[in-house]
């Protein structure tokens, strides 16, 4: 059996899904068959793997670390929230079904042997798994059922490295917290911890280090500094800010900004969707929450949703729909991606996610969307503007009846999405990410806006952006972790003898 390690958080985004990314980049540029793996992802931003099925986008961003292409082994359970009490089950790739918090746990025995089946094939395929926990270990009100943290570190064996965001404040009690409400068992197998986002001058913090291990007879094997140029792939959507900007937004190539609001709506699915939008210069990119915010903006977008006709009908409560149609009204370009190109439409039939049956959309495009109980979930290609283009799509909504022209032109001479004045729609994620005809639809945008100053960059490369991104947290581990004993847990396991720290779980 290969080497494997657990990551653990103190909370959610301390940095597992950028610490597991950075520690796959490391060992893969050492020469090391390594894959990711996360047990139980919680996210609504998921892609479409080569095998036909769903997983957590931060997984793929992992396997893209490792160099492989992402796979439903590497996240066999996906719940996509769909409201605060509900979820849809994805079970490896497919949807099984919608559960509450509560039924899921009766669940959970079953989804644990597809879960260490799952590992266990990896690690017969890989020399090294880096594992992902969800969320923070010492859920006591969890752990019984448990199948992303300790009760999968105990099943398999692994050493687990707890990580702690001291950005937040608190990191140390957070770190000592953690360890201190585990069980015995679960306490044996916490083998170090990693502090995340520094800054300021590490002597400062060394008597702590020296101290946290004094009072938990654990290293921390690691400070990682803050990191100003990572920001790309947030695991999820809590991860931007309201009314915040996207990125760090070079200047303009031309004369002129052009300026993105995206609707942060509040089940906002796949808000990566944008980031390749705020990786050109001249591209400032907002996700708003309120309706002033798009009094200036030069482009709209609406995002996908996990529920589309619940987030439709929040977009009428806030004011923010009136807001959409009066900037469409002023000849100003929208754009909407899978759900949000769903409202853009006359009608929704939907008797799948929300059980609404037909309701009105914001009737900005001639067509009907109507929703079918099978999921679709593919990778097309074809061409956006006449330029080539891949991209995944993870709907339930199909469009019924267009009047309009496609966007996108499909090998077998059908089309897909809708190109229509100054509205444009689509089903594709991914589709900006394709340098081209992201490249093609900012020309558009800005001439329908009046941007007669702004100009697309000619050499920006999202491919390369990411890339980069991935290599600077290779660096990181590389350089500011202890990879020598990172090392020798995964090849050797847990240390004996580490001391039990009261008080223990409840």
């Amino acid at each position: 059996m290969s080497g494997a390690l657990l990551v653990a958080g103190t909370t959610s985004d301390a940095g597992k899904s950028v610490l597991v990314a950075g520690l796959c980049r490391w060992l893969a540029r050492s020469g090391v068959r390594v894959a990711p793996f996360k047990a139980q992802n919680m996210s609504n931003n998921s892609m479409v793997t080569p095998d036909g099925g769903e997983i957590g986008r931060a997984q793929a961003l992992q396997a893209a670390a490792c160099g492989i292409e992402p796979s439903v082994r590497f996240n066999p359970v996906l719940l996509k929230p769909g409201s605060d009490r509900s979820s849809q089950v994805v079970v490896l790739g497919k949807p099984v079904g919608v559960t509450t918090a509560l039924s899921y746990r009766a669940r959970k025995s079953e989804l644990m042997e597809t879960v260490l089946a799952t590992l266990a094939d990896l690690r017969s395929d890989y020399e090294v798994v880096v594992c992902e926990g969800a969320g923070s270990p010492t859920e006591i009100n969890l752990r019984a059922s448990d199948i992303a943290n300790m009760g999968l570190a105990r099943a398999a064996n692994l050493p687990v490295l707890v990580v702690g965001d001291i950005d937040r404040g608190g990191v140390f009690a957070h770190l000592f917290g953690t360890l201190a409400l585990l069980d015995p068992a679960d306490q044996a197998l916490i083998s170090g911890f990693v502090i995340n986002k520094f800054r300021g001058d590490p002597a400062l913090l060394e008597p702590g280090l020296r101290q946290l291990h004094s009072l938990t007879g654990r290293d921390v094997l690691g400070v990682v500094p803050w990191c100003e140029d990572l920001w790309l792939d947030a695991e999820d959507s809590l991860s931007y800010a309201a009314d915040g900007v996207v990125g760090r937004p070079a200047p303009p190539v031309g004369t002129q900004w052009l300026r993105v609001a995206v609707v942060r709506l509040p089940r906002i699915s796949n808000a990566t969707d944008v980031e390749a939008l705020a990786c050109e210069p001249g591209v400032s990119v907002r996700f708003v929450t309120e309706p002033s915010r798009l009094a200036d903006a030069d482009l709209v977008v609406l995002p996908g949703s996990k529920s589309t006709v619940d987030d439709l009908h929040w977009l009428r409560r806030t004011g923010l729909a009136d807001a959409v149609m009066a900037h469409a009204r002023r000849g100003l370009p929208v754009v909407g991606v899978c759900g949000g190109f769903q409202m853009l439409g006359a009608s929704i039939n939907d008797r799948v996610e929300s059980g609404a049956g037909v309701v009105e959309a914001l009737g900005l495009l001639d067509m009907d969307v109507e929703f079918a109980a099978e999921k679709v979930l593919t990778r097309p290609q074809g061409t956006v503007f006449g330029e080539p283009a891949v991209g995944y799509e993870i709907h339930h909504g199909r469009v019924t009846r267009s009047e309009h022209e496609g966007l996108v032109m499909l090998p077998d001479g059908s089309t897909e999405g809708v190109v229509d004045g100054a509205i444009l729609g689509t089903h594709w994620h991914g589709l900006l990410e394709n340098d081209a005809p992201r490249r093609a639809i900012l020309r558009w945008a800005a001439e329908w806006a009046g941007r007669d100053g702004f100009k697309p960059a000619s050499d920006t490369s999202f491919a390369t952006a990411r890339a980069t991104q991935l290599d600077i947290l290779g660096d990181l581990v590389e350089n500011h972790l202890d990879t020598t004993a990172i090392r020798r847990l995964i090849d050797q396991g847990p240390p004996a003898g580490l001391p039990f720290i009261p008080p223990g779980a409840p």
